[in-house]
């Protein structure tokens, strides 16, 4: 069994915490450990090979670094140079899979969701490695706890002899409220969770019967891989011309070997600050308290403070999340139109739909404290042993201060060390790097200043992490 950890996602159902460019998967939301990380902790219990990974080219390095800090050892991480959906996504990883003649089982999970029953979890998946071992394309159906309006479900048909799987009668949209109380009374009907497993090659024949394009251009791109550092880059040009679609549109909706296994182990997709309360630990008036706030007459509330105090007095029912540079305040009934708010900053070209103040790069993060028309004051972490790429500015000059550790400074044709308490100018159009070569991270403070200060003002001449011609920090 090979698991497929899709970990995409475009960062606006959890907006503030989540980011385009940092989304839920990543974040520490029902645990110490990042969506991701526990995606992969709840497999320990299981007999499996090492898993791949398909996400986002822009997400590839807290990819990388999250599986670094867990230990996971992998078989790629497939890059999607543009998003088609889940059925090219999982064609990508069926095509890698086989291509040294194997042909195991996938199971294909989603990086964010929740379960809590790790035992039921397990008992599920091993029915539907029987099922799948007799050529079956199985999803796992959760066991409704309430009429969800927010969940596609999948009605059950009949039962698969010498197993605890069903024929799959019908997948269904998101229902009204009325019909999903129908559904819920009736027992024939189950959540559809977006997790499945199946042969790789029993995937892409069906793949090639109902959706043959998509599995053409799949097999076009990957047939010109690429490996670079831990990532598998596939043509861009070619798949950028995949049409988009779902696996349950392009494949399960279609096939006459849908299975569907039922999961009662304490599912969330995770995908709302409300779906959040519901599965998080309450106190005595049913609020959820993330960080350092005090409440007075709040009740049935989610809390989550970032950096500040946050002080709430006579409210019922409400979300608010505080980051450090934004604060949401909903009623717990409308966050599904918290999209509403992050198209708007979008559409305003606001950096607040896609980065946080931290940004994440492979060698650190930087944490931009201030910021005018003509300067702008970043704290940079740099890890032990890497390297910002060798770089030059056309706009703006920089202020180097060390505050912790040691830096190796290029600046033209002189190389030197700063440690704490010391600072070096950088000019206009000088050509420089920063290193830490220590064995502590390095934390300095730059000031920028110049008739632009944007992140695009930037030339790379080398880069480790293979970014000289991305525009990115």
């Amino acid at each position: 069994m090979k698991p497929i950890i899709m970990a995409g996602g475009t960062g606006s159902r959890l907006w503030p915490k989540s980011r385009a460019a940092f989304p839920k998967q990543f974040l520490s939301l029902t645990s110490e450990h990042s969506m991701l990380q526990d995606t992969l902790t709840r497999l320990n219990g299981l007999a499996h090979d090492a898993p791949v990974f398909v996400c986002n080219e822009a997400h590839r390095f807290i990819v990388a670094e999250q599986l670094l800090q867990a230990g996971i050892h992998h078989d790629g991480i497939l890059l999607e140079p543009v998003g088609r959906n889940t059925a090219p996504a999982i064609a990508l990883a069926a095509l890698h899979a086989t291509q040294k003649g194997e042909d195991p089982i996938l199971l294909v999970l989603a990086a964010d969701h929740l379960i809590e029953n790790i035992p039921a979890f397990y008992q599920a998946i091993s029915q539907a490695e029987q099922l799948a071992r007799q050529n079956k394309l199985v999803t796992f159906g959760i066991v409704p706890t309430c009429a969800h309006t927010g969940y596609g479900y999948i009605r059950r048909g009949d039962a698969i002899q010498s197993s605890d799987g069903f024929a799959v009668a019908e997948f269904v949209e998101k229902p009204n409220l009325n019909t999903a109380e129908q559904y819920l009374a009736s027992g024939a009907y189950l959540w559809n969770s977006g997790m499945f497993m199946f042969k790789a090659s029993r995937y892409l024949q069906e793949l090639e019967q109902h959706a043959p394009e998509i599995v053409d251009i799949c097999r076009q791109a990957i047939a010109s891989e690429s490996q670079d550092l831990d990532f598998v880059r596939v043509d861009s040009d070619i798949f950028a011309a995949c049409p988009s679609d779902s696996i349950d549109y392009a494949v399960m909706e279609k096939t006459d070997a849908a299975a569907v296994v039922p999961m009662d182990a304490g599912w969330s997709d995770v995908g709302s600050w409300s779906s959040l309360w519901e599965v998080q630990k309450k106190d005595a008036k049913g609020n959820v308290v993330r960080g350092d706030a005090i409440l007075e007459n709040v009740h049935n509330s989610y809390v989550n403070a970032e950096q500040r105090l946050i002080a709430l007095v006579g409210i019922d029912n409400v979300v608010v999340v505080e980051t450090k540079d934004a604060i949401l305040v909903a009623h717990k009934d409308q966050v599904q139109d918290i999209k509403k708010v992050v198209d708007k900053l979008k559409a305003k070209k606001r950096p607040e739909f896609e980065f946080h103040r931290e940004v994440f790069r492979p060698w650190g993060s930087y944490d931009s404290l201030d910021q005018g028309s003509r300067f702008q004051v970043k704290r940079i972490c740099v890890k032990p042993g890497e390297k910002l790429s060798v770089q030059m500015h056309h706009h703006r000059a920089e202020h180097w201060i060390v505050v912790a550790g040691t830096a190796r400074v290029s600046c033209d044709e002189q190389t030197f060390l700063l440690t704490e308490n010391e600072s070096t100018y950088i000019p206009i159009g000088a050509v420089h790097s920063l290193e830490n070569p220590g064995k502590i991270p390095l934390e300095l403070i730059e000031v920028q200043s110049g008739s632009y200060v944007g992140e695009d003002d930037i030339v790379r001449f080398s880069d480790r992490y293979g970014r000289t011609e991305q525009k990115e920090g």
